[in-house]
């Protein structure tokens, strides 16, 4: 009887042995933790359907900060659900809107987590979508314009990185122009360049109020079909002056993942979205997998594919089971 001289299975034999030879390796300092901010105080308000994640006040969101860092996750995304709500987003760039006070309080409690805001007027809109509108439609330019505006009120609250998840395009080469003009030159541009009409947002919507009230954002956010527009977009915003790359959502965009680490020398970000977090939560709650294993499984497959850093809303829990 023959055998196989090559035997893959030798360096699969035992713990020590996969370890030593792993390809790929999770740790704290890939991940990223979004926030959601309200209004009031003493708040810590579960999300029905994204299990394990709440909205907080600000005072509470400082101590989550504070856990958090704990933990050694190196970073918080924020997001802001304001009082109210107007057609041009107005609280998004006030001084002393949600998002800026809380920079301020986490920047103050917790000064070693990197505050990074998310920078779009969805939260801010009574209509829900992530521009101004005129008519039904949602306009580029006036659009911008706010937006711009919205990353220079950030960076003034102490922001340590804004991140444009708009999808208008020119946003990037406008707010990095605004943020030089005002003495922010160093303040480093997160951009949210491939961004997909994707189905997986829901729970998000839930948590952040921002659904849209009339149409969808299909004529701003990309076609889930497109592969290489996504790499036109990513060009686009490397050459506005974008700092580091996302890709949103991750695990349904591997591939988009891949090609953007293969064409470009800066930084590959992944957001591990809503849905994708929300279903690995539902089905482990009802004993369907063994959720701890199906979510690591599912951030290694998104290092694997390229990037370098990993938004997730389970960036906690996994913090105090890696190492660093």
């Amino acid at each position: 009887m023959s055998f196989p001289r090559d035997r893959l299975r030798r360096l699969r034999g035992s713990g020590k042995l996969r370890r030593l030879v792993a390809e790929t390796s999770l740790s704290r300092d890939d991940l990223l933790l979004p926030l959601f901010v309200v209004e009031g105080s003493g708040t810590r308000e579960p999300i029905a359907s994204m299990p394990g994640v709440h909205r907080f006040s600000v005072d509470q969101v400082v101590d989550e900060a504070k856990r958090v860092a704990d933990l050694g996750v190196p970073g918080v995304m924020l997001f802001g659900i304001p009082e109210a709500k107007d057609a041009r987003g107005s609280g998004a760039d006030q001084s002393d809107g949600i998002v800026q006070r809380a920079v301020s309080a986490i920047r103050e409690g917790a000064p070693e987590l990197c505050v990074i805001t998310d920078v779009c007027l969805c939260e801010y809109t009574d209509h829900g979508h992530c521009g101004i509108v005129e008519g039904e439609e949602v306009v580029n330019d006036a659009s911008v314009e706010r937006l711009a505006l919205t990353a220079l009120s950030h960076a003034r609250a102490g922001a340590d990185m804004v991140a444009p998840s708009d999808m208008m395009d020119g946003r990037v080469g406008a707010i990095r122009a605004v943020l030089d003009e005002h003495g922010f030159e160093n303040i480093p541009i997160l951009s949210y360049a491939a961004k997909y009409a994707s189905a997986f947002y829901g729970p998000f919507r839930d948590a952040a109020e921002s659904t849209p009230q009339f149409g969808d954002r299909r004529g701003y956010q990309m076609d889930p079909a497109n592969r290489r527009e996504a790499l036109r977009e990513l060009r686009a915003d490397f050459e506005e002056g974008a700092d580091i790359l996302m890709v949103k959502p991750a695990l349904a965009y591997l591939d988009i993942i891949a090609d953007a680490r293969r064409n470009f020398d800066v930084p590959i970000a992944a957001y591990h979205v809503s849905g994708e977090y929300s279903m690995i939560m539902a089905a482990a709650e009802r004993g369907w997998i063994d959720g701890e294993r199906a979510m690591l499984e599912a951030m290694l497959s998104i290092k694997r594919a390229g990037a370098d850093m990993i938004l997730t809303y389970a960036a906690a829990d996994l913090a105090a089971r890696l190492e660093s």
